[in-house]
C-alpha cells in the first residue's frame, strides 16, 4: 500500500513541477493559443501594405488584385472547409458581403486546406455552392497567401483599408460586431493617397 502511495504522491508532485514550469515561462499562453480568437486593430500610420494574393484557382470570380480593388474596403478570410470554425464564421462574412459589397466592401475568402482531401478544387468548387458562398474564392494549395500573410490558425479574418493596408485582424470565432465596427469605420474613411 505504501508503495502506492508514494507512486501516487511522486506522480502529483511531477505534475505540479511540470505545470508550474509551463506557466512560468509563458508556455500556456502558446499551448492555449489555438484554443482562444484574438483581434488587433491598427492604426492607418501602424499599417503595411498588405500582400497581394498568390496565383490559385478562382472561384465565383475572375482573378483579382488587390492593387485593383484600391478605393474599396477588402475582407479577407483564411479558411478551409472542413474546418468547425471556419463553418461557424461563415454567416457573418457571407452577411457582410450581402450588406456592404454595394457600399464598397469585397470579400475575399482564401481556401488553405488542412488536410490532403481540401486540396481537390473540385471539391472545394462543390463545397463553395452547397454552402451558399457566392463572393471570390481563390484556393491557395501551396500557402503562398497564407504564408505571406503569416496565418497561424483557421480562421483568420482581415480588413484593409481603401488604400490596401491591413486595418484589423482576428484569429478564430467570435468578435462578430467588433468586426462589422470596424467594416463600417473602413467604408466611412475617406480615401486619401498613400
Amino acid at each position: 500500500m505504501d508503495r502506492r502511495k508514494n507512486l501516487l504522491i511522486g506522480i502529483v508532485v511531477g505534475i505540479a513541477i511540470v505545470a508550474a514550469s509551463v506557466y512560468a515561462t509563458g508556455f500556456t499562453k502558446q499551448l492555449l493559443s489555438p484554443f482562444r480568437s484574438s483581434s488587433a486593430a491598427y492604426k492607418s500610420s501602424e499599417s503595411a501594405t498588405a500582400p497581394d494574393l498568390a496565383t490559385g484557382n478562382w472561384i465565383n470570380s475572375e482573378p483579382l488584385k488587390l492593387k485593383e480593388l484600391r478605393g474599396r474596403v477588402v475582407l479577407i478570410e483564411f479558411w478551409t472547409f472542413g474546418c468547425y470554425n471556419c463553418r461557424n464564421t461563415l454567416p457573418f462574412i457571407k452577411g457582410w458581403h450581402d450588406r456592404y459589397r454595394d457600399k464598397g466592401l469585397t470579400v475575399v475568402g482564401v481556401h488553405s486546406p488542412e488536410f490532403d482531401e481540401e486540396r481537390d478544387v473540385e471539391k472545394v468548387r462543390s463545397e463553395v455552392g452547397s454552402l451558399g458562398i457566392h463572393y471570390p474564392v481563390v484556393t491557395d494549395n501551396d500557402y503562398q497567401t497564407w504564408n505571406a500573410y503569416n496565418v497561424e490558425a483557421w480562421p483568420t479574418v482581415f480588413l484593409l483599408d481603401k488604400q490596401g493596408r491591413i486595418r484589423w485582424k482576428h484569429v478564430g470565432e467570435g468578435d462578430y460586431a467588433e468586426a462589422e465596427r470596424m467594416i463600417q469605420q473602413l467604408l466611412a474613411e475617406i480615401e486619401t493617397p498613400v
